[in-house]
């Protein structure tokens, strides 16, 4: 039948069980954690010479939006489509919101939805499972892909599927949650169960069909948010209030786990959903003594340990099975064993509202990033670095006034009613109040220091008069 297959990238987890590397402004999906390319870049880079696909649609939460696009310009993918959900309403609306914009020229393609933080090893095998399931999505299934467990693993959920030949499509019987170790021990020794993948393969009208009859108030407020849309730069905005009132529910409850359409592929590819630290360390190249080191690190008389270091030197003596993960603003030691109570760690800091849950030091920017490298009362200081270029947009402060010496490159000011270039080693001052802009006229990256010093440094203490990136 060769329907066209649109991939659908969901990019909208927070991926607390990997703080403190991933946080809720810069999640794991956008990490670096098994190779050169981010996760998200891995899994565009997959599908390349897949047949008959067409241009991706990602799925991202409105803050990600300029992570996303960068790490797209990084691989040369410049016209994938990202629609952005103004409020996270978990994948069964993400989904829906991908498969009315996906039709809205009248087609009606196959979806390949992809969670973006997944490694598969064998992009071969990964290739043929989609191959296998195409027809059946075609002719109106809705397919999952079913993993082949290594181990009775309790991070996982599972799929009983019925009999069939090896290779071929297998009706779905249940579904099941997360199990305790027993039981799951009992579906690996059964032969019948494989781990739920989160990945699927169906027609969109079928989707929407299914999620219409069990969950129809998605679908009204999916439509809705889809009418509403706004194209802004190469982002498509759902209208908020509409996507807000749909409900908070995952695919696998609105719809996988309710149909009499689901059906599964075996994948036998070396997936894993790096769901977890001791999940890194399983997937790394490890050394004689299964240990896996990134960063200025140095261990002796260690086993089965991870210590990944990004800001300075991290040792470790005598560890067993241990992770170690140091970020410039926070620590983290734990037993691998305990690797999926991450979450757990991080729900206590959300609780005492800690920015550390969140936020990184270094926060990333359209225009560049900075580092928040100092502060006390009444001051703070930042490495601000902006891309050539880039422009930081026309702005004011009510209780701020900030210092700007430039370390390298060549700055482009405005300040108040003058304008004019800073090179290395010169600086400025913007008063309190006065309406200014940095630019990056060069080529090569600007760097600076910025002192700010007043009553209130947060950073909703800005008014936006003009934005290239339509934050105003």
């Amino acid at each position: 039948m060769n329907t066209p297959i649109v991939p659908v990238i969901l990019c909208g987890g927070s991926g607390t069980r990997l703080w403190p590397l991933s946080r809720e402004a810069f999640p794991k999906q956008f990490l670096r954690l098994s190779g050169k390319e981010s996760m998200l870049q891995q899994t565009l880079q997959r599908l390349d010479g897949l047949p008959g696909l067409v241009t991706p649609l990602l799925v991202c939460n409105e803050s990600a939006r300029f992570i996303v696009a960068e790490q797209l310009h990084e691989i040369g993918m410049e016209h994938a489509r990202l629609l952005l959900e103004p409020i996270r309403r978990n994948t069964a609306p993400a989904i829906a919101s991908a498969a009315l914009q996906a039709m809205e020229n009248g087609d009606d393609p196959v979806l390949l939805v992809l969670p973006s933080d997944h490694v598969i090893l064998d992009t071969h095998a990964f290739h043929h499972a989609i191959a296998l399931a195409r027809h059946a999505a075609e002719e109106g299934g809705l397919l999952t892909f079913g993993i082949t467990p290594t181990g009775a693993d309790t991070g996982y959920g599972y799929i009983r599927a019925e009999a069939a030949a090896s290779g071929q499509v297998q009706r779905i019987l249940e579904f099941v949650e997360k199990p305790a170790l027993a039981q799951a021990e009992e579906y690996i020794a059964s032969g019948d169960y494989f781990w739920n993948s989160g990945m699927f393969l169906f027609r969109a009208s079928r989707y929407l069909e299914e999620l219409k009859r069990f969950q129809p108030a998605v679908v009204t407020a999916c439509r809705a948010a889809i009418a509403g849309a706004k194209s802004d730069l190469d982002f498509i905005r759902l209208d908020k209030d509409a996507y807000a009132a749909s409900p908070d529910i995952a695919v696998d409850y609105a719809v996988m786990e309710r149909t009499s359409h689901a059906a599964t592929v075996t994948l036998d590819a070396g997936w894993n959903d790096i769901g977890s630290w001791k999940a890194v360390l399983d997937v790394a190249q490890k050394d004689a003594d299964n240990n896996r080191a990134n960063g200025d690190v140095l261990i002796q008389d260690c086993n089965d340990c991870l210590v990944h270091g990004t800001s300075r030197l991290v040792t470790a003596i005598g560890m067993r099975n241990t992770i170690i993960v140091e970020t410039p603003d926070a620590v983290l030691v734990m037993d691998a064993a305990q690797a999926q109570q991450t979450k757990a760690m991080v729900a206590q800091l959300i609780a005492r509202e800690r920015p550390e849950a969140a936020m990184h030091r270094e926060v990333f920017r359209p225009w560049g990033s900075y580092d928040s490298i100092g502060n006390g009362d009444r001051f703070q200081v930042k490495r601000i670095t902006v891309k050539p270029g880039a422009k930081l947009s026309l702005q004011m402060h009510h209780h701020r006034a900030e210092h700007w010496i430039v370390v390298s490159g060549t700055a482009q000011i405005t300040n108040g009613d003058k304008e004019y270039l800073l090179t290395e080693n010169q600086s400025t001052y913007i008063p309190l109040g006065v309406v200014h802009s940095l630019a990056n006229p060069g080529k090569l990256p600007l760097e600076l220091i910025e002192i700010q010093s007043g009553s209130y440094l947060g950073e909703d203490d800005i008014v936006r008069f003009e934005d290239r990136y339509g934050r105003v």
